[in-house]
């Protein structure tokens, strides 16, 4: 013992202090979590469509953001508003397993010959499970939700040619056409 502590008395503050460290981070290591436990009986589909009806207003008001700032920095647009309604809310496209069995059957009796063929498939959704052990399924690709109509309310809306510009601009990021685009002028 007396080794020990000779031996920590000729160390040197900065020796001492990393040791106090390390000593601190292994403590931090050790200790044990809290779990929390939340009642995860809930139905998927459920959970699915309550997170896509959270993110879609969400998406659309991005959206609206992005339009918004991109025609404020146009010449002659100046302060701009902009509403979007969307047809649909997009699609997740999960993943699936599959089987297809085909069956073949032969029937002969007193000369009569007939023969049947039936093909069975199945799909079962592919799901992941995340730390506390809930499943979602697993999502290969989002689509894009579809824009219907937008609405742009600007200050320079009474100008032909930045309504005629505000129009393609629109046209070419969504898709949507000419008579789905409003431009106003902007009090």
């Amino acid at each position: 013992m007396k080794e020990w502590l000779e031996k920590v008395k000729s160390l040197k503050k900065d020796q001492i202090l990393i040791l106090l460290l390390s000593g601190v981070l292994l403590l931090i290591i050790a200790m044990p979590e809290k779990e929390t436990k939340e009642n995860t009986g809930t139905n998927i589909t459920a959970a699915e469509s309550e997170t896509v009806s959270n993110t879609v207003p969400d998406e659309r008001e991005r959206l609206e953001l992005q339009l918004q700032n991109l025609l404020a920095q146009v010449e002659g647009v100046g302060r701009a508003q902009v509403m979007i309604t969307l047809k649909s809310d997009g699609k997740k496209i999960v993943e699936k397993d599959g089987e297809n069995a085909q069956e073949k059957e032969d029937d002969r009796q007193e000369g009569v010959s007939s023969s049947s063929q039936s093909v069975r498939s199945s799909e079962s959704t592919v799901y992941q499970r995340d730390g506390q052990g809930n499943e979602t399924p697993y999502v290969t690709e989002r689509q894009s939700p579809e824009v219907d109509g937008v609405l742009v309310i600007a200050q320079g809306g009474g100008n032909t040619a930045v309504v005629q510009e505000i129009t393609e601009a629109v046209m070419a990021l969504f898709g949507v056409e000419a008579h789905k685009i409003k431009v106003m002028k902007m009090e």
